[in-house]
């Protein structure tokens, strides 16, 4: 059974930083497209940015363009997700998961707060 494990989360004010991690068991980050996604309270959970195998391909949605960022490094079997100037709408718990209609086993994630 695949198991994520999502680490880097905290309480930020805004206009801050995170850096957000991810590992997963087996080779799951190697061999597919990954994506993390975000549910804020009360809301459905939402995929924010994807990133090919290769790393060399990566998918943002509009309310993240230009402030996050996804990598991964394929030698150590990790994902991240950079975010910058981080806006009160961003507090959500961030999951990584692969880029399918059919989802793997999700984490427990990784809480993100961002207030003043």
């Amino acid at each position: 059974q695949v198991q994520f494990v999502e680490s880097g989360g905290g309480l930020v004010q805004p206009g801050g930083s995170l850096r957000l991690s991810c590992t997963a068991s087996g080779s799951i980050l190697r061999f597919n497209i990954m994506a993390w996604y975000r549910q804020a309270p009360g809301r459905q959970r939402e995929k924010v940015a994807t990133i090919s195998t290769s790393g060399h391909s990566t998918n943002y949605v509009d309310s993240v363009k230009g402030r996050f960022t996804i990598s991964r490094d394929s030698a150590k079997d990790m994902m991240y997700l950079q975010m910058n100037d981080l806006k009160p709408e961003d507090t959500a718990v961030y999951y990584c998961n692969i880029d399918s209609n059919r989802l793997l086993n999700w984490g427990k994630g990784t809480l993100v707060t961002v207030s003043s």
